[in-house]
């Protein structure tokens, strides 16, 4: 699904000021067991995400609800500790026993790249988590350290194999965070990619909008090709570049679930209770290498080329990764994030659950 698909959706969203949303997100988070500042992550992750991605891509304030959910239920330890096992100056494996994803995974990097100031790149490798959210959310905290972040997660097993019928690996999502200047506001590069075709999420969109999907993103439950998006909610994902794709997505989990001792294939999220989760973070110090300034010079330089290439016909210009949502953040910022009415509503009720004050400016 395209951007421009994405605008033409039948479903009337909700537009609501930013910072009104992240008011009440982090409000409704900090009345659970979750320490404050962990909250508060959480609530940043979130926000951050709502600014940078579509509806349908299932990420953003739909999850709060699953956060309490889970802390109210003990699936998720609200007090568990960011626990170094074993570490080097540049390495470090941590466990971090079922608490929050998106907090391990902040803490994680941020090791990553203190390891890195020491020695040049920094690797972190995490088991025993839970869903960490929008990867280009952990990867970007190395953005302001003149650093490039690396970091990748396994996740349930909703792809096949391929030539498989059954999950057997998880979408598996990557993010690359480059920094392209000093200034606040230059905009990085940002590669935040699923090793899926497309998600759930998004089929779950066209069906509401009563629309088709492409025949590549997922098979039926007995693998058989379709565009009929319920039939894919029942099916099993595809890998982006067919082949290429589940080959990522495999050694993805090498590199986190294997070798880190968490778990991989089927494993993560089979128990709710206890997702293992497994990530990797990598954290490249730019100084190390070169010259900051050569370096964001020579960044100006490629960009340049990239940019300059010729389009092909019918296509107006050539985008960098993560552009596009880039754009679209600092869009929202100005005119306001828009909410599918159904998660708007969830929301101003779970907000009423928990006591929170529903802010005038969301009404």
């Amino acid at each position: 699904m395209t951007e421009s698909d994405y605008r033409t959706v039948k479903i009337a969203l909700r537009i609501v000021p930013v910072e009104a949303l992240r008011k009440v997100t982090q409000a409704i988070l900090r009345t659970t067991d979750l320490p404050s500042a962990d909250a508060d992550i959480i609530s940043d992750a979130l926000i951050t995400s709502e600014l940078r991605n579509l509806q349908g891509q299932g990420q953003g304030v739909r999850r709060v609800r699953a956060y309490v959910d889970r802390v109210r239920n003990r699936d998720l330890n609200s007090s568990a500790r960011f626990e170094v096992l074993k570490e080097s100056p540049s390495l470090a494996l941590v466990d971090g026993h079922n608490g929050a994803g998106t907090v391990i995974a902040v803490k994680a990097m941020r090791l990553a790249i203190e390891k890195a100031k020491h020695c040049g790149v920094g690797t972190v490798l995490v088991r025993n988590s839970t869903h960490f959210g929008s990867a280009s959310y952990s990867a970007s905290q190395a953005l302001d350290s003149n650093c490039i972040g690396l970091c990748f997660t396994n996740a349930g097993p909703e792809m096949a194999p391929w030539g498989g019928i059954d999950g057997v690996v998880g979408t598996n999502p990557w993010a690359i965070a480059v920094p392209t200047g000093p200034s606040v506001t230059s905009m990085p590069i940002i590669l935040d990619m699923a090793l899926t075709t497309a998600g759930k999420g998004m089929m779950g969109w066209l069906i509401r909008d009563g629309k088709r999907m492409p025949t590549d993103w997922a098979i039926t439950r007995d693998g058989q090709v379709t565009d009929d998006p319920a039939l894919a909610m029942d099916g099993t994902l595809l890998p982006m570049g067919e082949y290429k794709g589940y080959g990522l997505s495999l050694m993805t989990d090498v590199l986190s679930g294997v070798l880190g001792g968490g778990g991989y294939g089927v494993v993560p999220y089979s128990d709710q209770a206890a997702q293992n989760v497994a990530h990797q973070f990598i954290a490249y110090d730019i100084g190390w290498f070169l010259e900051c300034a050569k370096f964001y010079r020579s960044m100006e330089d490629f960009i340049r080329m990239i940019k300059s290439s010729r389009t092909r016909p019918g296509v107006k210009e050539i985008l960098l990764p993560g552009e596009l949502e880039w754009r679209r953040h600092q869009e929202k910022l100005l005119t306001g994030v828009p909410l599918d009415p159904e998660i708007y509503d969830d929301l101003r009720r779970l907000a009423r659950e928990v006591g929170v004050d529903w802010p005038h400016e969301l009404s």
